[in-house]
């Protein structure tokens, strides 16, 4: 069966329950209101219109003869299919392509012999990748896929490992950047043509973390290569995310003896205490921050008095704590070196991350961090003998990642092309993501807003779905399950604009996932929480409730009606939210249209050039 990125990858779901119901007159209660023993198998509110019904297409070619397919005029001269059979996925005959795009891009496309639905969706992977990752994320749920109707493919973005030491080389850097996703797509779709005989007749995309950063890429970069795209948690604004971001959080959490300052054990005290502050600003007291851009949550609160030991912080835990809820700030200037940092309530999401299990074990932070400020964020590769020690968090170091910034990053506004095509864009993010502040991606759906529309409305084309409690990609303490695909589906090829998502918790600790891929394991997407070498983190013990939830396009937000199961989405309304706070800090420009590199290896020099937009 299919995967989302639940034992893996970058995931997706949630509810968003943002509510503000004093807006509405209502006052927060304290007490639940009484809930049902049974929850309704379906969900009256829930929008997922069913999908074209379109005629099954068979092979007019065998799976082996798509060994000799020529694919040097797509990847140029070495582009090559290195195995193609017919394999059982799923149940169900099914031929498996591979291949490696010049110079060393690999992928791999799987072609249902007899259930294909004239569609094809290409997946993206995590963290630098390195990896194919055929989970469906986001489709979790999508009867389409999960009937085996669609064609899907997925790259490893021209290496093999999690590390970054493919930076080293000028032209990896090129393939993982932006030219990776975009060969494989043309490569695929000419594997589909020459294998059914015909085009597919709709394309997608979709992906989480750098997965999201490549949806973006494509929109902004090659509009005509997928009619819809879903970009989740986007690792939009890479090289700060992979240096100044974890870089700080790691560096934060080290004491002066190289030890960690908070633990696993430390995060149930910081969450519940955010949880008391700010629960009840949505007018219902369910254990969820729904509005966390309105949490204003001091974690002095916590502090120990004389006499206590337990369920309270030291104040070096409490100073540790605020450093990683803050961000750098230049010391001589105080500019903002990040774009927002981890929200109020995602405390128990940050063990694996920059918080250890237990001791002194390696977190995602380091790891991360350590590959990217070595090989791939500078324009030169800092010396052998370089350290994250090394690593400074001020504005002239900020200035240094400047001028590669363009090439990795998939912030750029300006995506009227992919609009004025028909293309249609879904961005979705978890409140509660220790790894990427969703501040990064509101920011980024407001400048395309203005730079598609003078900041009027964009639906017609794109639509930003925040949920609350929700981690990276996937877990969390909020509804995290959804289908993201349907709605798209029913968007793309019936002009149906989604409106309200349905997420759900099956109220089990699941798969608390947030850490880096499972390593040789391409069945199994990139966990994203636990510890480097991809385990789970220990799931903290938290009472996880089993809900549905509806999740509205930003900045409407679900409120309760006061009357029903408060664990039923279909006993919740849409209002208007509050809109987030602005923010000034040292990448302001990074979200103009003119952001983005065009980079090439000539003659063994690396050159780049703006993009044109």
């Amino acid at each position: 069966m299919f995967h989302r990125y639940k034992t893996p990858l970058v995931a997706a779901c949630i509810a968003i329950f943002s509510v503000f119901l004093s807006a509405c007159g209502q006052q927060a209660t304290d007490k639940k209101p009484e809930a049902k023993s049974e929850l309704p198998a379906a969900d009256s509110t829930s929008s997922l219109n069913s999908p074209l019904s379109l005629n099954i297409v068979t092979p007019v070619a065998s799976c082996e003869n798509l060994l000799t397919f020529d694919l040097t005029k797509v990847g140029g001269e070495g582009s090559k299919i290195t195995s193609a059979s017919e394999q059982t996925v799923n149940g169900k005959t099914t031929c498996v392509v591979e291949g490696t795009m010049a110079p060393t891009v690999g992928f791999k496309v799987t072609l249902p012999k007899a259930s294909w639905t004239q569609r094809f969706m290409q997946l993206g992977c995590g963290g630098l990748c390195g990896m194919i990752n055929m989970n469906i994320g986001a489709a979790d749920g999508c009867k389409a896929v999960e009937s085996d109707g669609f064609a899907l493919a997925s790259t490893d973005m021209g290496h093999k490992g999690m590390g970054g030491s493919f930076g080293q080389n000028p032209q990896k850097r090129i393939d993982f950047a932006y030219r990776g996703v975009h060969i494989t797509a043309l490569a695929s779709k000419a594997l589909i043509k020459e294998y059914y005989g015909q085009p597919a007749k709709y394309a997608y995309f979709n992906g989480c973390s750098d997965g999201g950063r490549e949806a973006l890429v494509e929109a902004q970069r090659y509009p005509d290569d997928f009619d819809g795209i879903i970009a989740g948690a986007p690792a939009m604004n890479f090289s700060v995310q992979n240096s100044f971001f974890h870089g700080w959080q790691a560096r934060s959490n080290t004491g002066a003896d190289g030890n960690a300052i908070l633990h696993a054990a430390d995060m149930p005290i910081l969450y519940n205490a955010a949880v008391a502050a700010c629960d009840e600003q949505d007018g219902l007291k369910d254990g969820i921050i729904s509005q966390p851009f309105q949490c204003d949550f001091d974690p002095q609160v916590t502090l120990c008095k004389e006499g206590d030991s337990e369920n309270c912080l030291t104040q070096g835990k409490i100073d540790a704590a605020k450093k990683l809820y803050d961000g750098p700030k230049d010391p001589s200037t105080g500019k903002a070196l990040t774009l927002g940092g981890p929200q109020p309530g995602s405390e128990l999401s940050w063990v694996g991350v920059y918080v250890p299990r237990a001791g002194s074990e390696q977190i995602f932070s380091t790891m991360i961090a350590d590959g990217a400020t070595k090989n791939l964020i500078y324009q030169q590769n800092p010396p052998a003998n370089y350290t994250l020690d090394d690593f400074q968090f001020t504005e002239n170091n900020f200035n240094n990642i400047r001028p590669l910034n363009g090439l990795y990053s998939g912030t750029n506004p300006d995506i009227n092309a992919f609009r004025e095509r028909g293309g249609k864009l879904i961005i979705w993010h978890g409140l509660q993501d220790p790894h990427i502040s969703p501040v990064n991606t509101v920011t980024y759906y407001e400048a395309a807003k203005k730079a598609s529309s003078g900041g009027k409305d964009v639906s017609d084309f794109m639509q930003l779905y925040l949920f609350p409690g929700m981690y990276h990609c996937d877990g969390g303490t909020g509804p995290h399950d959804f289908d993201l695909l349907t709605p798209m589906m029913a968007w793309v090829e019936q002009g149906i604009k989604p409106e309200a998502i349905i997420a759900s918790h099956d109220g089990t600790a699941g798969n608390q996932h947030a850490g880096p891929p499972r390593k040789d394991d391409e069945q199994k997407a990139p966990a994203i929480m636990g510890s480097p070498d991809g385990k789970a983190a220990t799931v903290v013990d938290v009472d996880y409730v089993k809900r549905s939830w509806p999740v509205y396009p930003y900045p409407t937000v679900a409120a309760y009606t006061g009357e029903g199961d408060w664990r039923v989405a279909a006993n919740y309304k849409p209002v208007s939210g509050p809109s987030m706070p602005s923010y000034d800090w040292a990448g302001n420009r990074f979200f103009k249209p003119d952001s983005q590199l065009n980079c090439s290896v000539i003659e063994g020099s690396f050159r780049c050039e703006k993009a044109a937009h």
